[in-house]
């Protein structure tokens, strides 16, 4: 492998989309925004969906091909409103973005609020009244991942782009172009963990590809789960397996080295177990009293549970149904 990796810029900056038709997937959205582009006629809009789905790359992307190069910097304001939710933040940012004029032959400007569920309700009423009064000079585009927390009002005001999770195929294939441009040696069960533990996030794929790359060492399963801190799926069946046995004191022995040696996140054991779980030799009825377990735990943690203790008492629920066979 070479050794001149260019670890001096983000690969997500580095392989980010130049234009629209490099965006992976979405072929729908694509060509409704190559609409707007040749028209240069844009509605207010609204991108919803999970992290890391090309939402933001769609944003800069549209922008860049409208205003061009020269005078993208001029035209597009980005903001993230999980920084700045509050309603100061669209009186005073936004509105004196929004009000002075544009410049390169384009009619209006780009104002692109990420994370824009964020915003409390003080500042989405407040953002509505301003894209009402600027709407000759400007365009909002907002981008979030649950729309339901985006005010009626303004949800009326833009056009919905539904961004969809990525699939394996769409994201194996762009992650080996990047490991193939920058000389990396991969193993496939390397790449597959990678999609793995990414969950359909393009964006985290490619941080743990260039983490992982940073090692000097092959893209494997194994240095991917050393670089994010996760857990192999064959642990986890092998802990529930343990506990199905009666062998509690062993599962838990090997459960507490994840968490307290290895430092593996609870969440990341606990999606996994509700991941493996369905392959083990259960009934029915135990199985969904086991996800209901599972469900509440996940809360437990999001409010600040012990891991150690919430996830031992699942493998106690899992060791008590051989009990009762």
């Amino acid at each position: 492998m070479v050794q001149d990796l260019s670890y001096n810029i983000m690969w997500v900056e580095k392989y980010r989309p130049k234009s629209i038709d490099e965006i992976i997937g979405h072929d729908e959205i694509k060509k409704r925004l190559l609409g707007f582009i040749s028209s240069k006629s844009l509605p207010h809009l609204l991108f919803a969906g999970p992290p890391g789905t090309g939402k933001t790359s769609a944003v800069i992307a549209l922008a860049t091909q409208i205003f061009r190069k020269e005078y993208l910097r001029d035209n597009l304001l980005e903001l993230n409103a999980s920084d700045e939710r509050g309603i100061d933040v669209i009186r005073n940012t936004v509105k004196n973005f929004a009000r002075t004029l544009p410049t390169g032959g384009v009619p209006f400007k780009i104002i692109s609020l990420d994370e824009a569920d964020a915003l409390t309700s003080a500042a989405q009423h407040a953002l509505r009244r301003t894209m009402e009064r600027y709407v000759s000079t400007s365009r909002f585009v907002l981008l979030c991942n649950y729309p339901g927390k985006i005010i009626e009002p303004i949800q009326s005001r833009c056009a919905y782009f539904r961004f969809n999770q990525l699939s394996n195929t769409q994201m194996r294939n762009a992650i080996i172009k990047i490991a193939e441009n920058e000389d990396l040696k991969y193993q496939k069960q390397g790449i597959d963990t990678l999609l793995s533990v990414s969950n359909g996030d393009m964006r985290k794929a490619i941080n743990v590809l260039q983490a992982t790359a940073a090692t000097g060492k092959e893209i494997t399963r194994k240095e991917v789960l050393n670089t994010v801190g996760g857990v192999d799926s064959k642990e986890i069946s092998t802990i529930m397996t343990l506990a199905l046995d009666q062998d509690f004191d062993t599962a838990k022995k090997k459960l507490q080295e994840l968490i307290f040696v290895r430092g593996v996140a609870g969440s990341d054991i606990l999606r996994e177990f509700n991941s493996q779980i369905q392959k083990l030799d259960i009934e029915t009825e135990s199985l969904l009293q086991i996800f209901k377990l599972i469900a509440e735990i996940d809360y437990r943690l999001t409010e600040g549970a012990s891991p150690d203790i919430q996830i031992t008492a699942l493998l106690a629920q899992i060791a008590s149904l051989s009990l009762k066979k």
